[in-house]
């Protein structure tokens, strides 16, 4: 939704992080203009997830990776990536050696 303040664009998006037991889908209102760290620091989501750092946290909008130097637009659904625990490929070798139970 657009609405106007104080002669300023404003426009809500969502920004989403997920730990193996928790995810978190926050709804903020951010300015025109703004970029993805903008809108991070104005979620309070590293305050309250302090191990979040985006100089090596990969970002993406809806799966698609950006900077942090991105400019958002309306509805955008911003997503904060954690670093894999193991490797794919490791994972599928994994689970092909399990026995499958009939």
């Amino acid at each position: 939704m657009k609405f106007m303040v104080k002669g300023c664009n404003y426009f809500e998006i969502e920004i989403a992080y997920a730990l193996p037991n928790i995810q978190i889908l926050r709804q903020i209102t951010i300015r025109a203009g703004d970029t993805v760290e903008q809108a991070i620091l104005q979620s309070g989501i590293l305050d309250q997830f302090p191990e979040i750092a985006l100089t090596e946290n990969r970002i993406g909008i809806f799966g698609d990776f950006v900077k942090p130097s991105t400019i958002l637009r309306p509805n955008d659904r911003l997503e904060i990536y954690r670093p894999l625990t193991i490797d794919p490929k490791k994972a599928r070798l994994l689970r092909a050696k399990k026995p499958r139970i009939k």
